[in-house]
């Protein structure tokens, strides 16, 4: 169901391929009336993804191919998002990396990977959209954290450690841009059950995972998107780097 939250506004997704919550974000946002454009690594998922949005949009949305630890490439992506409508109004950063590995048998460069798409792929993106948004005097930026940002869980030392860094920067960004009237904030999932999560994570601990949640259930890609929406709109106005936890801190 449309409000038209995003009506007239247009939208830079990153991550946006697949069936997980950047897809659903976009495909929300889509229908809230929003311009979107996709961007994702995964050349062939990202066109895959711009086919089904093509039908909510009435129109294909345009897509760029973009991994956010290479400058360069996110440079383009902003150049191609802005240039698309010629401003950009919202950018949802989704894009990170996760794994899991005890801390005693984790690598440097397992260690180094998860932070530069996770943490820095996420300060490259949003110190690019700083660019275009400060000087306009308007813009909102999503940031997708994790409750593991608050919370410890065995082998995920490199993804926590990173979503805390997501949230540290959402505040210290989220003050900065304040003044200029863009808005800076961030939503922390639970656990967000899509095909995707069953391929890299048991049964058992997804059924650990799902018995600890507020709602004894995982949230859809859907559930989460919403509360993105709602972060990218006008209704959180008033809201500055600040970390909505979507159900439980304590999950």
């Amino acid at each position: 169901m449309s409000h038209s939250l995003l009506t007239n506004k247009t939208v830079l997704v990153t991550a946006a391929a697949g069936t997980g919550i950047g897809f659903a974000t976009a495909r929300r946002c889509a229908e809230e009336g929003a311009y979107v454009i996709l961007s994702d690594r995964h050349e062939r998922r990202l066109g895959e993804a711009a086919d089904r949005l093509t039908e909510v949009m009435g129109e294909r949305p345009p897509t760029v191919v973009c991994d956010v630890t290479n400058q360069a490439q996110v440079e383009a992506m902003f150049k191609a998002a802005i240039g698309a409508k010629g401003h950009l109004d919202v950018l949802v950063n989704n894009a990170g990396l996760g794994g899991t590995s005890s801390l005693v048998e984790m690598t440097d460069e397992s260690w180094a990977r998860v932070m530069d798409v996770t943490l820095t792929g996420t300060m490259r993106c949003i110190r690019e959209a700083f660019k275009h948004m400060l000087p306009r005097g308007k813009g909102a930026i999503v940031n997708n954290a994790s409750v593991l940002g608050w919370r410890a869980q065995k082998g995920q030392s490199h993804y926590a450690a990173a979503k805390a860094g997501v949230m540290a920067l959402t505040r210290c960004a989220g003050v900065e841009a304040a003044e200029y009237n863009v808005r800076v904030n961030a939503v922390a999932p639970s656990l967000a059950m899509h095909p995707f999560l069953h391929k890299v994570t048991s049964p058992e601990l997804l059924r650990e995972l799902e018995s600890k949640e507020a709602f004894g259930r995982a949230a859809t890609p859907d559930e989460i998107a919403n509360v993105i929406v709602f972060l990218a709109s006008d209704l959180s106005s008033y809201m500055a780097g600040e970390v909505v936890s979507v159900s439980s801190q304590r999950a």
